[in-house]
């Protein structure tokens, strides 16, 4: 079991790697989805790129922009993550990332498609690294805003999507 000390030193360790090295940053050229997310508070401001086969499987995701450390964390994280996954395994990533920041599931959670947890399984352990945001509270919507806007590229509007 991994103490409080090792999980936070964990935490800073990703948060400073994707921080600085990002992946899948830029446009992603053949996406079908996109939207545009904003955190006026820390100014944050990412756009999310998705393409989403005829399957359902998010088999393209970037993302541009610039933010915070945390921020362009959990957008790294988030695109490596949902690339390949289904769009009910994506939006159950996102229901898990927002109940570890938050403490509670999000607010327009009615309607989820149930998935098969043990899919999730091998990629979910990663976003315990983000969970250390919940000390920082100034900070949850720096982790959830990548996230949230992804959301909304996958539904297919066209605002954008403030944390």
């Amino acid at each position: 079991m991994t103490g409080a000390s090792d999980m936070r030193d964990l935490y800073q360790e990703v948060i400073i790697d994707h921080g600085r090295n990002p992946r899948n940053f830029g446009k992603l050229e053949n996406a079908n989805r996109s939207a545009e997310g904003d955190n006026p508070m820390c100014g944050d401001r990412l756009t999310v790129y998705l393409h989403i086969d005829d399957d359902g499987v998010v088999d393209g995701t970037s993302f541009e922009g610039h933010g915070c450390a945390i921020s362009t964390a959990s957008a790294s994280l988030m695109t490596e993550m949902v690339k390949g996954r289904t769009r009910a395994e994506a939006l159950a990533l996102f229901r898990r990332l927002h109940e570890m920041a938050t403490g509670r599931p999000p607010e327009d959670d009615a309607g989820a498609e149930p998935v098969d947890e043990k899919v999730l399984e091998e990629v979910a352990g990663k976003l315990e690294v983000l969970s250390g945001v919940r000390e920082y509270p100034m900070r949850v919507k720096c982790a959830t805003l990548p996230w949230h806007t992804m959301k909304a590229a996958m539904a297919g509007e066209d605002s954008t999507t403030t944390e």
